[in-house]
């Protein structure tokens, strides 16, 4: 419990001090005066504020069956030290983040086994199409890398995820201020009246994801989401038939602070939107309590496309549910000064025109 001698000013945060002229604690950086047994009601009720209790019960931890085992060989990159799964038959093939060979290392074993897998629903050709389309627009691409580039590598590699469910219990304390402003012949009036509001709320959580894997930019895997969860179905060795699985190289445990984050914040965000009517609004408390909380182990289908021009190599990556694409590609430097230099003209010369037939 706080003395009188922790109470910091509700308005400016500055410490306060009892006045004996006033009997009133007293804030000597603002001059607001508080009544002792207000401040204490205030704190009482700062004071209810529950803790974080974020833990998750429910870990992935299925195993792989001898028989899922079978044919599936982990390749290494020796230049960046990626790892993927394909079958042993697959042969030699490229690293789908390098382009660098791969070469067998061995048996797969050891891993957890995916509780659920998203299948492709597009092929190469989707992706194909999806990158031309992707270049369409582009006013600052150089017109040469629509003719000269060439792809290298088009790859269909399955992404580890984690996937973070939860009922979150969320408990916020906010400071709310209304402030109130006149005037008179000699002087200009403000008036802050400040308010303590409370907010609890209970949010159903599914499928928070968390990229398992530290070799694909993370940038790059959050612009080609969402994925669409309703459409996962429960993994069998199967649907890696054909195709790449990335081996995660970030655990749940490693995952758990980003996802705890994440849900935290969504539901402080959530509550904070049911509250209107403030000239401001400040989070002063909050915490987090979840229940039914279970971590699931996910593969999400990504096509990896590679394309080459002027001896660089330019990475692009397509959802393989829904056809998103996006990548980064080269500007011509001659075109955006060329742009930017129209701009600001036209923009100029814009609000020149705008002035003159406004005001004559």
């Amino acid at each position: 419990m706080a003395t009188l001698l922790d109470y910091k000013c509700p308005c400016c945060d500055a410490p306060i001090k009892f006045s004996a002229g006033q009997q009133k604690m007293t804030c000597e950086y603002c001059g607001n005066e508080y009544d002792i047994d207000m401040l204490s009601s205030l704190d009482d009720a700062l004071k209810e504020q529950s803790e974080d209790q974020m833990a998750w019960s429910d870990r992935p931890g299925n195993e792989w069956m001898k028989e899922e085992l079978d044919g599936k060989s982990v390749y290494l990159c020796n230049s960046c030290g990626g790892q993927v799964i394909a079958d042993t038959a697959t042969g030699a093939t490229s690293c789908p983040y390098c382009g660098s060979p791969v070469v067998i290392v061995g048996q797969f074993a050891g891993d957890l086994k995916p509780d659920v897998i998203i299948p492709f629903k597009l092929d190469k050709q989707h992706a194909e199409a999806a990158l031309k389309d992707h270049l369409k627009g582009k006013i600052l691409l150089p017109k040469s890398f629509k003719t000269d580039s060439y792809i290298s590598e088009i790859k269909a590699l399955y992404v580890p995820f984690w996937l973070f469910d939860a009922k979150c219990h969320g408990d916020a304390s906010f400071e709310g201020t209304k402030i109130t402003r006149w005037h008179d012949s000699q002087y200009d009036y403000k008036k802050t009246e400040y308010y303590l509001i409370k907010r609890k709320a209970s949010v159903l959580f599914k499928a928070v994801p968390v990229d398992g894997s530290t070799k694909l930019n993370n940038d790059l895997m959050e612009s080609i989401e969402p994925f669409d969860v309703t459409e996962a179905v429960d993994f069998k060795s199967a649907y890696l038939s054909g195709y790449l699985a990335d081996k995660y190289d970030v655990s749940s445990e490693d995952c758990i602070d980003r996802a705890n984050e994440r849900i935290k914040s969504s539901t402080i965000s959530l509550l904070k939107s049911t509250i209107s009517g403030y000239d401001s609004l400040i989070l002063k408390n909050s915490s987090a309590q979840f229940t039914d909380s279970k971590i699931r182990y996910a593969l999400y289908p990504v096509w990896i496309l590679s394309s080459k021009w002027r001896d660089e190599m330019y990475t692009f990556a397509m959802n393989g549910q829904t056809g998103k694409m996006v990548g980064n590609l080269p500007m011509d430097k001659l075109k955006f000064w060329i742009w930017l230099l129209s701009s600001t003209v036209g923009g100029f010369i814009l609000s020149l025109l705008l002035g003159f037939w406004l005001f004559g």
